[in-house]
């Protein structure tokens, strides 16, 4: 199990600095990291730090709320790639699918993927503001919808990814969507019972620790 390579090394507080990113991606270089997940503003520096690794810049759009136009997501998303973005993990509007305007979610959603193409685009769920009908509902749109991946949480909420939601995500979307598991996942132990159910990615700033972790456990 090469947990490293399911790993978005992330750094998304407001505070953070242009010194910190320059760790976050060193870091990623020496764990090997499938990628480093910055805010939009940092992807230039994150690229140019990474050079010809294979490490990928993640960014997020329309983080942490989500409720902003679909049009400035659009633009996020689309400067963030020239800049050198490899994935966007973009925070579906919460607010329109609590009001049951589905067709909303939807175009919000679908407009981001045809201004991206074949970038692999995450829908950041949010799940400790959704019920586990919500949670089902923001899967099937995000399906039609195109998306690459499902993703937990921003981390910026009341709580972060859960099992059971984890699970629901998974019988929902079956194979047609992988899951990112974000939120809250500190250790090596935890990220793989989220891998074990069927997390392909998992976002966390804990990467290093969980390196750590997994290698102590594995030298007994």
């Amino acid at each position: 199990m090469e947990l490293n390579r399911y790993i978005d090394h992330t750094l998304l507080s407001p505070t953070a600095t242009e010194a910190d990113i320059l760790k976050l991606c060193n870091e990623a270089l020496k764990y090997k990291f499938y990628s480093v997940c910055v805010n939009s503003c940092y992807v230039p520096i994150a690229k140019q730090a990474l050079g010809q690794s294979d490490v990928k810049v993640c960014t997020v759009v329309g983080f942490p709320l989500g409720a902003m136009s679909t049009e400035a997501k659009v633009f996020e998303a689309k400067k963030a790639i020239e800049q050198g973005a490899s994935e966007i993990d973009m925070v579906m509007n919460i607010g329109r699918l609590k009001s049951n305007n589905h067709v909303a979610v939807l175009k919000d959603i679908a407009n981001v993927k045809r201004a991206i193409g074949l970038t692999p685009l995450k829908v950041i769920l949010e799940i400790s503001e959704l019920s586990k009908n919500e949670i089902v509902k923001a899967c099937e749109i995000s399906i039609d919808a195109r998306a690459d991946f499902v993703k937990t949480s921003t981390g910026f909420s009341k709580s972060g990814a859960t099992l059971t939601a984890v699970k629901i995500m998974k019988k929902t979307v079956k194979d047609q969507l992988k899951i990112k598991a974000s939120g809250g996942i500190r250790d090596a132990e935890t990220a793989l019972k989220y891998i074990e159910v069927g997390v392909h990615r998992i976002g966390a700033s804990s990467g290093v620790a969980m390196m750590s972790d997994q290698i102590s456990h594995s030298s007994y």
